[in-house]
């Protein structure tokens, strides 16, 4: 197995709305309505950035969902390092449940780690990972998927048959358009997608998000 490397390169990344123009974003991170309430370290603007391969990738997703009447919508897409090192000092946490309500009401903290919905490493790092959803063009509303983005819940898993036929089969038309894409879903998210040929599998990149860094 290749040894894994770290690195503030940017030279691989683009900045998506600038390589999209028309994406729409809603970076969570940047906020305060997340699972963990605050805005995480790392996030400096509500931008999202990808490596060239996978916005690529998105950009063929997204002409085929457009001129089907939809338009993908961005919640995250490169993660710093310094971000996943918040998340697992909010872990070992124990008195913040401020978003357990909202985000996690079936479960404890520490299963989040356990169950595999937040990576102590994790592939948003490498630069090639996104978690979307689609924009109906005819209502300018999200297409129903079942659960909210960023329950961690069996709700979410994008097997999970808890929900509407019509919300299962908008889950499997998300995914099958992504996977002809390049993309790899994962089995407990439905809204987590990374591209498959990753241009850099085995690097863990520790740049902010901002717009800053790729004008450079």
């Amino acid at each position: 197995m290749k040894e894994r490397s770290i690195t503030e390169d940017t030279s691989g990344f683009v900045i998506l709305s600038e390589y999209m123009p028309d994406i729409i974003q809603e970076i969570r991170y940047h906020s305060t309505y997340n699972f963990i309430g605050e805005r995480i370290d790392g996030y400096e603007d509500p931008c999202a950035l990808l490596t060239i391969n996978a916005a690529r990738a998105l950009k063929s997703a997204a002409k085929e969902l457009y001129v089907k009447g939809y338009m993908i919508k961005v919640f995250d897409a490169y993660r710093p390092s310094s971000a996943v090192k918040h998340f697992m000092l909010w872990g070992i946490e124990d008195t913040d449940f401020r978003m357990k309500p909202y985000f996690y009401p079936e479960l404890e903290k520490q299963e989040l780690f356990a169950k595999g919905y937040i990576a102590k490493k994790s592939s948003h790092s490498r630069g090639s990972a996104v978690d979307i959803t689609i924009i109906d063009m005819k209502t300018g509303k999200e297409v129903d998927m079942g659960s909210p983005f960023d329950l961690f819940s069996t709700l979410s898993h994008p097997d999970c048959r808890d929900v509407t036929e019509e919300q299962f089969d908008n889950r499997m038309f998300l995914q099958s358009t992504m996977i002809r894409n390049g993309f790899l879903p994962l089995d407990c998210e439905w809204w987590h997608f990374v591209l498959e040929d990753e241009p850099y599998p085995n690097t863990y990149f520790t740049f902010p998000v901002s717009f800053s860094v790729l004008r450079r």
